[in-house]
């Protein structure tokens, strides 16, 4: 039998990193596919940010592949890491990073993750779905999970993108209109069902279904932006909220003590996680807008103005998940899942800071 292959791999493009992808035959010869069966793949670095053009091969190593909700069929999607022509690991692939960490102990805390990637709609023109070619819609208040046509904008690519992840079998959780008209969230990650899942998985599925939002926003003619604050003035800017917990934090006992620690740590290393957590992000953590300011650390309970939110299930109970409300809507979950892990558990700071990679490290304008 013989199926399409998009093989999906993340670029090398400063100072955030998008998607790319190319399609290939192959023949399966068993009843199912296998990752064993997906051919690495070359593709021309020197177009996108990755290589010179005088040595110019990179290698496409595939790592987990989804059913293609688009072509549909036994057609797949495989999302790969980037090699170099000498088969090492390229400075551009921020899985790799992820990956040591976990291999590297942090693995043994079970972490599980749940992203809210926000993104906001604009049409051919640059301007925001929904808003007037001249001047402005209304202001924020109708728009935040609205209904109706004067409040929503954009909810056929929404509910085709949710459809799309539905039938990939992503960790899908759901979607909402956001604060500002024209802009969206969806969210991947733990859903409280008997999954097993795991932090990799995790970042995996939110980068294909990044992938599955960009393509089907072709088709509607809508582009997608995840700058962090893609309207200035007094609108909200884009984020992508990071709910995490560990193995200890989750335990009724220990959790309280595990969770004020974790607190401790955050504090003592805001500045590092400031410095992955996002483009330009100075433009969104002003202290407005449901935002902490980015010079400031703070926590509390059910606090969207906090740099950290405590939910009110885990105040109450005294274990649980905790809510990071500084990444940007242009972080790279893997970068932010391996920037989490290495603070909360303590771990040394060469796994994240001497990687290869560190050049692709995104620096806030201040």
């Amino acid at each position: 039998m013989k199926v399409f292959v998009e093989y999906i791999w993340i670029d090398g493009a400063k100072p955030t990193a998008m998607v790319r992808s190319k399609t290939r035959v192959i023949e399966i010869i068993s009843d199912s596919i296998t990752l064993e069966q997906i051919p690495d793949w070359g593709f021309d670095g020197s177009s996108t940010n990755q290589a010179e053009g005088h040595s110019s091969d990179c290698i496409l190593k595939p790592v987990r592949f989804v059913a293609d909700p688009i072509r549909g069929g036994a057609n797949i999607l495989a999302l790969c890491e980037v090699y170099d022509s000498k088969g090492n690991v390229h400075p551009s692939n921020t899985r790799a990073v992820l990956r040591n960490v976990l291999d590297a102990g942090a693995s043994k805390q079970e972490a599980i993750f749940g992203f809210e990637q926000e993104y906001t709609l604009f049409s051919r023109d640059d301007y925001p779905l929904g808003w007037p070619e001249n001047g402005y819609p209304g202001p924020q208040g109708p728009y935040y999970c609205g209904i109706g046509t004067a409040r929503t904008a954009g909810r056929d690519l929404v509910e085709a993108h949710a459809q799309a992840c539905l039938d990939a079998d992503l960790l899908l959780f759901g979607t909402n209109a956001e604060v500002m008209l024209g802009q969206w969230e969806f969210q991947i990650g733990y859903r409280g069902f008997k999954e097993d899942i795991d932090a990799l998985m995790i970042t995996d599925h939110h980068w294909i279904a990044l992938w599955l939002l960009y393509r089907l926003a072709e088709e509607f003619d809508v582009k997608i932006s995840r700058e962090n604050k893609p309207m200035k003035g007094d609108w909200n800017g884009a984020g992508c909220h990071t709910n995490f917990s560990t193995k200890a934090m989750r335990d009724a006992s220990a959790g309280k003590k595990e969770i004020e620690d974790i607190l401790k740590r955050l504090e003592a290393n805001h500045d590092r996680h400031i410095a992955v957590y996002g483009a330009k992000l100075a433009e969104r953590l002003t202290g407005d807008h449901e935002t902490c300011a980015i010079t400031e650390f703070r926590y509390g309970e059910s606090d969207r103005g906090a740099s950290i939110r405590i939910p009110v299930t885990t105040a109450k109970d005294g274990y649980g998940y905790l809510e990071d409300r500084r990444p940007g809507a242009n972080i790279d979950p893997y970068v932010v899942a391996a920037r989490l892990l290495v603070t909360i558990g303590d771990m040394d700071e060469a796994l994240f800071e001497k990687q290869s990679n560190k050049e692709l490290v995104n620096v806030i304008s201040k």
